[in-house]
């Protein structure tokens, strides 16, 4: 394909006997895109926020999308509500937001999980029973609360009885341009141990820059820059930040950020069409966190983005375009997503074929 194609091309792709999936935590639809580009048929997709739900909605009318609290749903009887078996699942995908546990009983189990979204995940997982897991976070989860977080999460998922493989990825070696790192864990349940493996996919050859995918991308809205801010960027050369401007307009421009240690090298920010974005954020004009364009004094518009985060373009994102900017930021690339989920599917045409 070409690079600056997304893979998906908006019309759902499934294997011959398609495997199947539910997705928890769906946002604006990115993961749930790979997966079914890797040959999965989605039973539902859970997610609360009502913009995202009807980007799902109007992208895939096939899909059944809840919109609603999980809170709402993880206490039903899921088996029923979903017209599955124990073990039937093939998938359970998604990615909790990250919250820190009570620790109440200090089991780092279940019990200190109550009350934060991982719960409801857990819950499903305990009560589906699906073959595979995909649980996907930010990298800071490793050390969220002092590794604590994490290690009661991987607690949990042996207790449900898997077997947990983990790795960080970053999206640049999966065809997307930028560099964006998530934390991926595989569970595979523990009767399957022996009948099947799956492997994490191997890096591309070719990692694409923003030159890439920012060619003759849709119109869509965007963020502007403020006319002080628009002629400051103006004065930043592609692929630099604000070392790069006389230091007089950079230090009024940074106030008390001037005086604070570190790199703060997201300030004044200038991509280049040479190199990948940084992680795509769920707002544009952070003082702190800022992409300006490489050709434009300007943020990217929300089209572009997407296609950063390797969305097709006839990807529709519904609500105003703060909205639009957070389910674009939040969602997972679409390329990595293909790329894990096919490996999983792999795995499981293992158990089909009799092994």
């Amino acid at each position: 394909m070409e690079l600056n194609q997304p893979i998906n091309s908006g019309l759902p792709q499934t294997a011959s006997t398609p495997f199947t999936t539910i997705e928890l935590f769906a946002g604006a639809g990115g993961l749930a895109l790979g997966v079914e580009k890797a040959g999965f048929n989605t039973i539902a997709l859970i997610e609360f926020d009502k913009d995202a739900a009807k980007t799902l909605k109007t992208n895939r009318s096939n899909w059944n999308v809840i919109c609603d609290d999980i809170a709402n749903i993880s206490p039903l009887d899921l088996t029923e509500k979903f017209n599955l078996k124990v073990g039937e699942l093939d998938l359970l995908s998604g990615g909790a937001p990250c919250q820190a546990f009570s620790y109440a009983g200090k089991r780092l189990g279940l019990e200190d999980a109550r009350g934060t979204l991982f719960y409801h995940y857990a819950v499903f997982l305990q009560k589906l029973q699906p073959k595979t897991f995909l649980f996907e976070n930010v990298r800071g989860l490793l050390t969220h609360d002092g590794g604590r977080t994490y290690k009661t999460i991987l607690n949990v998922f042996k207790e449900s009885g898997y077997t947990i493989q983990r790795q960080v990825l970053n999206a640049w070696d999966y065809g997307n341009a930028q560099k964006r790192e998530r934390l991926i864990t595989i569970g595979i349940r523990n009767d399957l141990i022996g009948k099947i493996a799956i492997d994490f996919p191997q890096p591309h050859t070719y990692k694409p820059v923003l030159r890439d995918v920012l060619q003759n991308v849709p119109q869509s809205d965007g963020i502007q820059y403020s006319e002080y801010k628009r002629n400051i960027f103006k004065l930043v050369p592609p692929g630099g930040y604000w070392r790069d401007i006389p230091e007089d307009i950079a230090k009024e421009y940074m106030k008390s950020c001037w005086d604070m240690e570190g790199g703060r090298t997201g300030i004044l920010r200038r991509m280049s069409m040479d190199e990948p974005s940084l992680a795509v954020l769920t707002s544009p004009t952070q003082k702190q966190t800022e992409r300006c364009h490489p050709l434009e004094p300007r943020p990217f518009t929300v089209r572009e983005n997407a296609r950063i985060q390797s969305f097709p373009d006839d990807w529709q994102f519904c609500g105003n375009v703060s909205s639009q900017y957070k389910q674009v930021g939040n969602a997972v690339p679409v390329n990595l997503a293909f790329d894990i989920a096919t490996e999983i599917r792999k795995g499981l045409e293992l158990i089909q074929c009799g092994n």
